[in-house]
């Protein structure tokens, strides 16, 4: 049994085949033109329908379109009411279609629930999706720190932290844009900042389990008017954030002890991260970043669940 995923977030068009035990994604980021810090979300749509034919060519080409049996789409960023961006019709537009030209049933996911599937599935921990964990999604438009429990074959997410302005992907991307990589700017900044000995992140005020990374900003543009070297630059940024996300786990794990905690998002891919947070399932990089799979795993488990009932 085969569930197709389609997510169209607002910098990559992505879709995927699931069934049961492994899957493939296909997934393309979409063209920011140099410079800039992001898409309009007009520009994001108009993208996903000219890519997502050549996703769904991809998944044929490589075997995995035959025997679908349901089919799942990221319809918005959380499952929260009012939550709403443009650039997610595209899939789930081309979902519903699908789901009925094949005759199969169409479910709606959020992104951020897609996210936590992905994340789980990629660690080898699915059991964590069929009990209370704590979750971060940290992304580069998200930053939160999550109370994640089962809610039939989805997840149900609560967000008890996180920043309280931009998020880390904001800061990360911002930070290479100045030092001048390409946008988006994590993959670059992560091997820029492993070029640097070590470096003292800022410690930002942890109020409850919320921070603030906008000072950050600031921070940053002084080092390099100062001259400091770009990979030091890069070190200081990601430094401050993996300290900031440690903390605010640690004061979590208090009020929460004994949870699981599982980081997804395309941040969660950053190396200094990762060692910081080395007591957390992460998902594999590719898996990190905005894909499909996790539309497509939740799909197949609302299958498994219909068919148990």
């Amino acid at each position: 049994m085969r569930t197709l995923g389609i997510d169209t977030s607002n910098y990559t068009t992505s879709a995927a085949v699931f069934d049961g035990r492994d899957g493939y994604n296909a997934g393309r980021l979409l063209e920011v033109r140099p410079g800039e810090l992001g898409l309009r979300q007009s520009d994001a749509l108009f993208q996903h329908v000219k890519h997502l034919p050549e996703r769904f060519a991809e998944l044929r080409a490589a075997g995995w379109l035959d025997g679908l049996a349901a089919v799942g789409a990221s319809t918005r960023p959380r499952a929260v009411e009012g939550s709403y961006m443009p650039c997610f019709l595209a899939g789930e537009g081309q979902g519903r279609a699908l789901a009925d030209v094949l005759g199969v049933p169409f479910y709606a996911v959020s992104h951020q629930q897609g996210h936590i599937a992905a994340a789980a599935w990629s660690a080898g921990r699915m059991e964590l999706l069929g009990g209370p964990m704590l979750a971060w999604h940290l992304s580069g438009g998200t930053t939160e720190l999550l109370y994640v429990e089962p809610e039939g074959w989805n997840v149900r997410a609560e967000k008890i932290g996180g920043t309280s302005d931009i998020s880390a992907g904001q800061l990360i991307d911002r930070t290479g844009v100045l030092l001048g990589l390409d946008f988006p700017a994590g993959k670059a900044l992560d091997a820029l900042a492993a070029e640097s000995g070590p470096v003292f992140g800022f410690s930002v005020k942890l109020n409850d389990l919320t921070f603030s990374l906008s000072g950050m900003e600031n921070k940053v543009k002084a080092l390099a008017e100062q001259g400091k070297p770009p990979a030091e630059i890069a070190r200081f940024a990601l430094e401050t954030v993996a300290s900031a996300v440690r903390r605010a786990t640690d004061a979590a794990k208090k009020r929460w002890p004994g949870l699981p905690v599982l980081c997804s998002g395309g941040v969660a891919s950053n190396r200094l991260l990762r060692a910081v947070m080395a007591d957390a399932a992460f998902a594999e990089p590719r898996y990190s970043t905005d894909n499909a799979m996790g539309a497509a795993i939740l799909a197949h488990r609302a299958l498994e669940q219909e068919g148990e009932a």
